[in-house]
């Protein structure tokens, strides 16, 4: 386990969500009914898994939730285009969301890599259950009914 607030990619997603919900705070539900919570469950689930990782023992857990902290940068980056596109965010902030978006899918992929690395490395050099000579007999790993 590790404190997420210390890792740079949870301060600057948590940021980035902060932007994303008040860029939205004047998106018309009306018109776009949906798109506004849907921007902001992507943007507010990066940190969120980040931070759910870090609380997990084990690179292999932190690495999963870390890729699914990718997927949902991803999954913004799509929002904030159709909002844009849809006229629902001015350019400017679309810009300024999407460069951060950008920065942030940059640094946990990279983060993700490393994590991921370090748990496969791990898992090759973990010894096996058995050594030669404690592995069990073919007769003794599988029962027979008789």
């Amino acid at each position: 386990m590790q404190d997420f607030r210390k890792l740079t990619v949870w301060s600057k997603s948590h940021q980035l969500t902060l932007l994303v919900y008040e860029a939205t705070s004047h998106a018309s539900e009306r018109k776009y009914p949906g798109l506004t919570s849907q921007i902001r469950r992507a943007a507010a689930s990066i940190p969120a898994n980040i931070a759910e990782g870090c609380g997990h023992t084990g690179s292999r857990e932190l690495s999963r939730f870390l890729g699914i902290a990718v997927a949902s940068a991803f999954e913004l980056a799509y929002h904030l285009q159709l909002a844009s596109d849809l006229g629902m965010l001015a350019k400017s902030d679309y810009a300024r969301l999407d460069a951060r978006t950008e920065v942030v899918m940059r640094m946990l992929s990279a983060l993700h890599s490393k994590v991921r690395y370090s748990a496969d490395l791990r898992e090759r050099k973990r010894p096996s259950k058995y050594t030669k000579h404690e592995a069990p007999a073919a007769s003794e790993a599988v029962a027979v009914d008789e």
